[in-house]
């Protein structure tokens, strides 16, 4: 008879209410995904249950085996040191295994649910400012880990892509730079008509509350300016299908690392349409002619198999129809043009 499985979400905990109980909500979400086995969560701290706690109950449920995931967007200390050793010392008092998830991490499930946030706030302020006159301002929770803060601005990249803003930048609630008020005081400065306000964190809480009397008080210094404060991720349906497949990939083994943000292989905001296009390559044509500018090639029907004309590297000028899929943005206002030369 194999393991009877439980699924434990790790949170960190707030001393806010509001945030506890949105928590909660995700726990409630799995067991509705997971109707046969027990589903329970526990934060590290200022909440309860603690973690132990929900632990405790998988097993009085009758679990033998525990799928463990960080409640969390990134993977800084908390995810990476503070859960893993409650979980583990755990396992050795109890004789339980634990196999313990990744992070929700970048994944396009979420910039999806991002996006969706920021479209909502664009349609709620009206299309009286163009999308090119707009900037965003991605804010993440900050830590002392670089690589959790680079991921929010990887965040920043891709919806600033995927939604054709004017211009976009990051800002950070604590710890790291730049904090939220300086960075909307820079960002004022840059000339855009609208700036929203996006807080990328999965639950509300004082720092959010705090972003948002941010943007209220730096808009009091730019009148001409018009801020927009979009919400925060919250119980976004895509929000339980990561945290879904978080768990799924503990019994798969899944590496989902290499092609988890490819444009081919899923739905990557503002790229959809190019799901499951062929992959070939473009510089086939190009293999082994040389390099200079005294030279020149042309394509003769009948030659390829495809339609690849007008391919000519004369007087430093190269014109490719290499029939690659149109840039969804191609009318932004900053590019986006091969850099040439005069």
């Amino acid at each position: 008879m194999g393991d009877r499985l439980g699924i434990m979400v790790c949170g960190h905990g707030s001393r806010d209410e509001a945030a506890v109980t949105e928590f909660a909500r995700v726990a409630e979400a799995l067991r509705a995904h997971y109707p046969d086995r027990p589903v329970d969560y526990g934060y590290l701290e200022f909440a309860t249950p603690i973690i132990r706690t929900g632990l405790d109950r998988l097993r009085e449920a009758g679990a033998t085996r525990i799928l463990a995931v960080p409640g969390m967007l990134f993977a800084a200390g908390h995810a990476k040191n503070d859960i893993p050793s409650v979980l583990n010392t755990y396992a050795a008092q109890h004789g339980v295994p634990i196999d313990y998830g990744r992070e929700l991490g970048i994944d396009t499930r979420l910039i999806r649910a991002a996006g969706e946030r920021v479209e909502s706030a664009l349609a709620a302020a009206g299309d009286a400012v163009s999308r090119h006159d707009t900037l965003l301002v991605v804010v993440g929770r900050g830590a002392s880990d670089p690589d959790a803060n680079s991921n929010v601005a990887k965040v920043t990249r891709l919806l600033w892509e995927g939604l054709g803003l004017g211009w976009a930048e990051t800002a950070y609630s604590g710890v790291t730079f730049p904090l939220v008020k300086p960075a909307l005081e820079r960002a004022a400065r840059l000339g855009f008509r609208r700036i929203v306000v996006f807080p990328y964190f999965l639950f509300t809480g004082i720092l959010v509350r705090r972003i948002y009397d941010h943007t209220d008080e730096i808009a009091a210094r730019f009148p001409d300016i018009e801020f927009v404060k979009a919400g925060y991720l919250n119980d976004h349906p895509l929000v339980i299908d990561t945290f879904r497949a978080r768990v799924d990939e503990i019994l798969t083994g899944e590496n989902l690392m290499n092609c988890a943000l490819c444009k081919y292989r899923e739905q990557v905001l503002g790229f959809e349409d190019e799901i499951g296009l062929p992959q070939e390559s473009h510089h086939h044509h190009v293999e082994g002619i040389g390099t200079g500018e005294g030279h020149h090639h042309h394509h003769h029907g009948g030659d390829h198999g495809h339609d690849h004309h007008h391919h000519e590297h004369g007087n430093g000028h190269q014109h490719h129809d290499h029939h690659h899929h149109p840039y969804p943005h191609a009318d932004h206002p900053l590019g986006p043009r091969t850099l040439k030369g005069e």
